[in-house]
């Protein structure tokens, strides 16, 4: 038996692993899903998130865990999960990118989508410096994220996505070799992906070597769109 923290992207929350949380519960496996701060149904003010505090949420579900865990990262949960690694490497037995962002020290989040003149998302932004967040626009929502998605799950979606906080977005990813560089990591690539394109996840991980690499034919959200595949690339992880 293995413990997964899931750790979700921009927009998103806990609810977004609906599907994959009972399916890994069900494999006889503890899960977490986590809301980070600001999102989900964490009420933090948007303007006071930082990443720090995501890093500190994420690190608090570590230190409760009895082992070390599979700490998986979707999107931009791949920063997160790469800075809780520099802080817990040993609370950690996998890394796990699910079509996210696999970023170098000292590199933003928002420097890193930059990098991607094939995303979807990157030309939908709706940010709102004023107030400390950033939207998608609403017409970039499906193509970028659900283009493989029930329209059930698109409704849930446009339902329960928010306003991503700002702060976190600008502050540079800090990592060692050390720590960050002592866990094993491992990429799962979504050929179909709008919002982070096949092309800048294989750059990803390919400069910062990942095993395995394993690969879905899907859009950005394979939690929703492919969740026995999902699960069974999950559980062969441990």
């Amino acid at each position: 038996m293995s413990t997964f923290v899931l750790v979700h992207g921009s927009w998103h929350g806990a609810w977004c692993w609906y599907k994959i949380v009972p399916a890994l519960q069900a494999a006889g496996h503890n899960v977490v899903a986590l809301d980070l701060p600001g999102l989900g149904n964490d009420k933090t003010p948007v303007a006071e998130v930082t990443l720090d505090s995501w890093l500190a949420c994420v690190c608090a579900a570590l230190d409760e865990a009895a082992e070390p865990v599979v700490l998986v990262g979707h999107s931009r949960g791949g920063l997160v999960i790469s800075g809780a690694a520099e802080r817990r490497p040993d609370k950690i037995a996998k890394l796990v990118y699910l079509a996210a962002f696999l970023m170098p020290s000292g590199q933003t989040m928002l420097e890193a989508a930059g990098t991607d003149p094939d995303s979807l998302a990157a030309t939908h932004l709706d940010p709102h410096p004023e107030e400390g967040y950033i939207l998608v626009k609403d017409e970039g929502v499906v193509p970028a994220f659900y283009a493989d998605c029930t329209a059930q799950d698109i409704a849930l979606a446009r339902l329960c996505l928010q306003p991503e906080p700002l702060v976190p977005l600008g502050t540079p990813l800090q990592t060692s070799p050390e720590n960050f560089g002592r866990v094993p990591r491992a990429y799962i690539e979504c050929t179909g992906d709008r919002a982070i394109s096949i092309a800048a996840q294989r750059r990803m991980h390919g400069a910062l070597s990942c095993d395995p690499v394993l690969t879905m034919h899907t859009d950005h959200s394979p939690f929703f769109s492919a969740p026995e595949e999902l699960t069974q690339h999950l559980l062969s992880l441990v």
